[in-house]
């Protein structure tokens, strides 16, 4: 399992939407990696998902911070790609980026 944040909470937030097959496929992944991560549910209206905007720049979910890395990033694809070359197969990404936001799914 990964670090945790100083705070103790774990040190990925998963921002989601209930009953969205993009965050399910995000949330298979982190449970098959065996990540601990804190998930956040926000609102079904695009346009009450203000919590969303502030972080990734976007009201789309899934979102995801990960504070081991630095990285924000939303769009499930992007997210499955960036968990698997990250936490995959017991190996680090060369370089996680800093901060990089994408687009969305939900």
């Amino acid at each position: 399992m990964t670090e945790r944040a100083t705070d103790g909470d774990p040190p990925i937030t998963f921002y989601r939407l209930q009953g969205c097959p993009y965050c399910e496929r995000v949330t298979r992944l982190l449970e098959e990696y065996d990540l601990a991560y804190r998930s956040r549910f926000v609102e079904p209206m695009h346009s009450d998902r203000n919590v969303v905007k502030r972080v990734a720049g976007v009201r789309t979910v899934p979102v995801i911070v990960d504070e081991n890395t630095g990285v924000t990033m939303a769009e499930s694809a992007n997210i499955v790609d960036y968990l698997e070359s990250t936490y995959g197969s017991g190996t680090e990404a060369e370089s996680a980026g800093t901060g990089a936001t994408a687009g969305g799914d939900a």
